[in-house]
């Protein structure tokens, strides 16, 4: 009988063993890259770093990920020396890696299409924080998968009825100038350019505005600045690595001024005709006129404003008498609109380098 209770007893105790439920081991996380995202995002989005993220998943060159990617995200407080045994073996498509060198006239958003990816990603490849600063000869790295990523599932929606709202019509703003009120300062009030007032008005001179006129300020609501209007192309280095410098170059009809090496601003402009080249060369500006009447064959032009002389008779100046910038106008001077000539007239120093190129 004593035999046969304990028999009893330990088929009951294997049987509480067998039913006993076991830790669940945690897993590592698997994370599928998404278009536009980079390897800081996804190590701050999980709360880890990127060095344990790349060591982990093998990555060599921490901007190097592609959509459709695969990563494997490490548990809270785990380290880049993960088991073996917890580590899901996944198959990655192969990827292929191109270089791009930059040609006169591209820009990044353009490049990002010839290679199927978006601006963002072309500039996470290459530690490109503005998407401006790229300039002809740069090589850029291009990386494509052979696998595209997994489309987004389409979710269907039942078609149901909206209410159209009715057209709101555009107020015609208008706005009469004060004393002491120039061009470009309205313009900024308002969020558009001064060239987009000026046509809208016929101004051909825009110091010509006078207190008590009345002008059309054209999108108000939403205006897009001069420069937005339009595409920079790739920019030209610049002519030294520190303090001020300025480059005019002529293929790309623009003037470039830069601050220790790196781009402030850039404008179109307009250098010399065939017949009246500008100089290339290097050279500084010798001497500044806040105006300045200029005379030569077949022209008169009495209060030019904004002049900075960087060769013999070459200077960099102020416009009045046309707004066709960006193409080649003048006897070889380089003419800004006048807003901008104040601008780099303000900016630069006797001495401040000026290189003009093709």
């Amino acid at each position: 009988m004593r035999k046969l209770l304990m028999l009893i007893a330990m088929l009951v105790i294997t049987a509480c063993l067998m039913v006993m439920p076991t830790v669940a081991q945690e897993t590592a996380q698997i994370h599928l890259v998404q278009p536009g995202e980079n390897l800081f995002r996804i190590a701050g989005y999980y709360g880890t770093d990127v060095n344990t993220l790349a060591q982990l998943n093998g990555i060599t060159n921490t901007w190097q990920i592609y959509a459709g990617q695969t990563l494997i995200i490490p548990l809270p407080g785990q380290t880049a020396v993960v088991p073996a045994e917890v580590i899901p073996v996944v198959a990655e498509a192969p990827v292929v890696t191109q270089t791009h060198i930059v040609r006169r006239g591209e820009y990044l958003a353009s490049i990002a299409r010839q290679y199927g990816l978006a601006p963002e990603q072309l500039a996470a490849l290459n530690g490109i924080t503005n998407p401006n600063l790229i300039y002809a000869g740069q090589e850029l790295i291009v990386t494509g998968s052979a696998q595209p990523a997994p489309a987004a599932e389409v979710i269907p929606v039942q078609a149901v009825a909206i209410e159209v709202a009715q057209p709101v019509l555009a107020v015609e703003t208008r706005h009469v100038v004060r004393p002491g009120e120039y061009l470009s300062q309205i313009a900024n009030q308002y969020g558009v350019s001064w060239l987009s007032i000026a046509q809208a008005n016929g101004i051909y001179d825009p110091n010509t505005v006078f207190a008590g006129m009345e002008l059309i300020i054209p999108g108000a609501t939403g205006g897009t600045s001069y420069e937005a209007m339009v595409i920079p192309p790739a920019a030209p280095p610049a002519a030294v690595a520190s303090g001020r410098s300025i480059v005019v170059d002529l293929s790309d009809q623009r003037i470039y001024a830069y601050e220790n090496g790196v781009l402030v601003r850039n404008v179109l402009v307009s250098t010399g005709l065939p017949a009246t080249p500008t100089v290339l060369g290097d050279y500084t500006v010798q001497q500044k006129l806040v105006a300045e009447t200029m005379v030569g064959p077949g022209y008169y032009l009495p209060d030019v404003p904004y002049t900075m002389y960087f060769f013999q008779g070459y200077a960099i100046h102020g416009t009045y008498w046309h707004n066709n910038f960006g193409t080649p106008m003048s006897h070889g001077c380089v003419n800004l609109p006048t807003p901008e000539a104040e601008w780099f007239y303000n900016w630069a120093d006797y001495g401040t380098p000026i290189h003009v190129q093709t």
